[in-house]
């Protein structure tokens, strides 16, 4: 698997700023702002409005905990089916 960091351009407010992310980065970046009915710029606006790093690194943060959650949901689901159920 690569792992090159592609970089592109984003507006947020109205500014446009680069951010480098990893190509799976920004596959479940887009992924998740197709899920939410948002642009990227404005999920990235989301983001960046709570932030403490560089957005580049808030971003793959954002991603991880999304799909810590997503995997835990399942994993809820899971465990919540009856023994019996198939």
């Amino acid at each position: 698997m690569k792992s090159l960091v592609v970089k592109r351009s984003i507006v947020i407010g109205g500014h446009k700023t680069s951010v480098s992310l990893e190509q799976a980065f920004w596959q479940a970046f887009k992924e998740i702002a197709i899920l939410r009915n948002m642009s990227l710029s404005e999920l990235a606006m989301t983001i960046d409005a709570k932030r403490n790093g560089n957005l580049s690194s808030a971003i793959r943060l954002f991603v991880l905990e999304f799909t810590r959650n997503q995997t835990e949901a399942a994993r809820d689901a899971t465990a919540a089916r009856p023994a019996n159920a198939a």
